[in-house]
């Protein structure tokens, strides 16, 4: 698994997946929000799967 989510994509995807999860938790939202599960996961992995599938790459390493 090669990263391809750069360091500001991965920061808005991590911050974006707390919300989210968050606001599940809290009730705020109703259950999908947990679906911040998903950019978290990606943001902490430094990968994403659908970039992989359509070519994208926000990082810088090669």
């Amino acid at each position: 698994m090669k990263a391809n989510v750069g360091s500001l994509d991965k920061t808005l995807r991590i911050i974006a997946g707390i919300l989210l999860i968050a606001l599940a938790a809290t009730g705020y939202i109703g259950v999908w929000g947990w679906i911040g599960v998903v950019p978290l996961a990606t943001g902490l992995f430094s990968f994403c799967p659908l970039y992989s599938l359509i070519g994208i790459k926000t990082c810088k390493i090669p």
